[in-house]
């Protein structure tokens, strides 16, 4: 009986933790609509896949109507094999359209044998640019991509953010292939997913799981 009772609670327990979570799969298909997303910077288009493309200065596509915390992103990514032409992410915890948290993947370094611990990387705009945290803390908030995508094919990507712990996981690896303390006091904001200064990129199977 007391082993019953015991399965009964920890049932208990995990439909309450499942109910405190929430789901969210954004339809990238209605990229025009502008109730449910904002697109700066960028001329999107849906074909398969929600495709940004490249213009001088970073872009973005936000999605409207949802604050996130902690929890999960996960998606998948297609940049492309050319240097300095494809920087794509994700940004959240953001505030305006020039303060926000930001994870993203330069994938012409992902193969390369000089270049590959400049793979994933964390930005904290305004204040902490990838110029800045490269120059002061080397290392510490970019590094290797684990396993290694081809540079010109989708990959997957999995952020998760416990505040203020950041690790980011790439094609379902158990290891993280980066992992940060935000250096943003924020803890909640709009997410979007974000291309650098001249990139163009893909996304498709957005997921948003919310505590």
């Amino acid at each position: 009986m007391r082993i019953v009772i015991a399965i009964i609670v920890c049932l208990g327990c995990g439909l309450r933790l499942s109910a405190q979570q929430k789901m969210v799969t954004p339809d990238l298909s209605k990229i025009g609509d502008a109730k449910m997303w904002t697109t700066r910077n960028r001329t999107s288009s849906f074909k398969e896949a929600l495709f940004l493309d490249a213009k001088e200065g970073d872009g973005s596509a936000r999605l409207n109507e949802l604050t996130f915390e902690n929890g999960t992103i996960e998606l998948d990514i297609k940049g492309k094999d050319v240097q300095g032409e494809s920087f794509v992410g994700v940004a959240f915890h953001g505030l305006n359209d020039s303060t926000y948290d930001a994870v993203y993947f330069r994938a012409f370094n992902f193969k390369n044998p000089e270049r590959s611990n400049h793979s994933v990387q964390y930005i904290s705009q305004p204040d902490f640019t990838w110029s800045k945290l490269r120059n002061e803390h080397p290392n510490q908030y970019e590094n290797v991509v684990k396993p290694v995508p081809a540079p010109n094919d989708w990959f997957h990507a999995t952020i998760v953010v416990e505040f203020p712990s950041v690790k980011v996981y790439v094609n379902n690896s158990l290891e993280p292939s980066l992992t940060v303390t935000q250096l943003s006091a924020r803890k909640k904001g709009w997410i979007a997913l974000w291309v650098g200064n001249g990139s163009e990129g893909y996304f498709r199977n957005l997921r948003i799981v919310t505590k």
